[in-house]
C-alpha cells in the first residue's frame, strides 16, 4: 500500500529572473519542482520529496539547502560528481515571458543512473508527478528506467499524475515526443495536459479533441488552456470549469504549474475533479500576481481555501 508522501521527478534549475539594468534575482525552479512546491504548500501534512539528480558544486548544494529550508526532501537523488545544475533567464514584456536556456550538460539528466535509488525514492507515495519534460531530458534507456520505476510504485498503489508539457526544443523530432508521452501515459492516472501544446503535438483541433484523446488512455482528464475554460474529463463526461482573469498580472510563469500543484493537492484532499480545478484556477490566477515561479506559500493557501 502507498504511503502519504508526495514526490516529483525533474529537473530543478538556476532561475535568473527580476531583470532591472545588468542586476538579476537567482531563485530555483523547474516545471515539475513548480508543481511540487504548490502541492507541499496546500499539503504541508504530507512528506515531500524532489526526485531528481544534483551536482557537487556550490549551486547544487544551494538548491538541496533551499528545498530542505522549505521542507522538502530529495530522498535518494544521486550527486554526481562534477555536475552542476541547468539554468535559465526569464525576459519580460509585460506580464509574458521568454525563457533563455543552459542546460545541456545538467545533472538532472542523470536522474535514472541508479535504478534502485530511484525506486527507492518512489515508495511510501500516495502520489507521483512527472512531465514531457522531465522524460525530454532523459536518454531513450534512462527513460525507459523511469517508466518502469514509476510503474512499480503505481503498482504499489502511488497514484500517477502527468502533465505532457511538449517543449520542440527537448526533443530530437515530434515522433519521439510522442511516443514517448503515450508510453507515460499508459502508467498515468490523471493527466493535465495544456491543449496549446496538444495541438502542436498532435494536431488535436479543440479542447474536447485533446480530452477525448486522452480519455481513452487515462481515467482522469484535465486540459489546461490560458485564461480559457479547463476542462475535466472522467468517465467520458466533459466539463468545463472557468478560469479566473487578473486584469495585470505581474508573471506568468509557472502558473500551468501551480495549477497543476493546486489540483493534485484538492485530489488528495477528497475533493471532486470540478472543485479541484476551481481552487486550482484560484492558486494559479494568485502566482501570476507574483514575480518569478515560486509565489509565496501563504499566498498559495489563501488562494487554494478562499
Amino acid at each position: 500500500m502507498a504511503g502519504t508522501g508526495v514526490a516529483s521527478i525533474g529537473e530543478c534549475m538556476l532561475e535568473l529572473s527580476g531583470q532591472t539594468g545588468p542586476n538579476w534575482r537567482m531563485g530555483f525552479a523547474g516545471d515539475t519542482f513548480n508543481t511540487l512546491w504548490a502541492l507541499h504548500a496546500l499539503s504541508a501534512e504530507r512528506p515531500a520529496t524532489y526526485v531528481s539528480a544534483f551536482g557537487d558544486d556550490p549551486f547544487s548544494q544551494g538548491q538541496i539547502d533551499f528545498l530542505g529550508q522549505n521542507g522538502i526532501g530529495i530522498g535518494s537523488s544521486p550527486v554526481i560528481a562534477g555536475a552542476r545544475p541547468g539554468l535559465y533567464a526569464i525576459t519580460l514584456t509585460g506580464a509574458e515571458r521568454s525563457f533563455t536556456y543552459w542546460r545541456g550538460d545538467a545533472a538532472a539528466r542523470q536522474l535514472a543512473s541508479d535504478p534502485a535509488a530511484l525506486s527507492k525514492s518512489l515508495e511510501n507515495q500516495a502520489l507521483v508527478y512527472f512531465s514531457g519534460i522531465t522524460l525530454a531530458i532523459l536518454d531513450d534507456a534512462a527513460r525507459a528506467t523511469l517508466l518502469l520505476a514509476i510503474a512499480k510504485a503505481r503498482s504499489a498503489g502511488s497514484t500517477v499524475a502527468f502533465d505532457p508539457n511538449y517543449r520542440p526544443r527537448l526533443w530530437r523530432n515530434r515522433e519521439d515526443a510522442q511516443a514517448a508521452i503515450v508510453e507515460a501515459l499508459a502508467v498515468t492516472d490523471i493527466a493535465l495536459p495544456t491543449f496549446p501544446d496538444e495541438q502542436m503535438l498532435f494536431g488535436d483541433t479543440t479542447p474536447q479533441a485533446t480530452a477525448e484523446r486522452l480519455g481513452k488512455l487515462v481515467d482522469e482528464v484535465v486540459v489546461k488552456n490560458g485564461e480559457a475554460p479547463a476542462l475535466v474529463a472522467q468517465r467520458e463526461t466533459l466539463r468545463e470549469v472557468p478560469a479566473i482573469n487578473v486584469a495585470a498580472p505581474a508573471d506568468t510563469t509557472g502558473a500551468g504549474d501551480s495549477f497543476n500543484g493546486g489540483y493534485l493537492a484538492a485530489r488528495l484532499a477528497d475533493h471532486d475533479p470540478l472543485e479541484a480545478a476551481r481552487r486550482a484556477h484560484r492558486v494559479a490566477a494568485a502566482v501570476v500576481q507574483v514575480r518569478g515561479a515560486l509565489a509565496p506559500f501563504e499566498t498559495l493557501r489563501a488562494a487554494f481555501e478562499n
